[in-house]
């Protein structure tokens, strides 16, 4: 695969996603360290991450919760690539 070409803050997020382990990062936890949605579906789009959306109960309520992963084709422009 071709690396595509990444602004540094995109490299920043996969870095961020690179580290975040098998669970991901929260879309708040991303948005707290300054990434926009938009910018992580920018590299959902383009397969270098992925986005799980599912509810989970948080004081007696149903709370929606989207958690980014890194994929293996994202760790190609970080030099971790399978």
């Amino acid at each position: 695969m071709t690396v595509p070409h990444l602004s540094p803050e995109q490299r920043r997020a996969l870095a961020m996603l690179a580290t975040a382990g098998a669970n991901g990062a929260t879309q708040a936890v991303l948005s707290a360290h300054g990434f926009d949605a938009s910018m992580i579906a920018g590299l959902v789009n383009q397969g270098l991450a992925t986005l799980t959306a599912k509810k989970v109960l948080a004081d007696g309520k149903l709370v929606a919760v989207a958690k980014a992963r890194i994929t293996e084709e994202g760790r190609e422009p970080l030099g971790g690539g399978g």
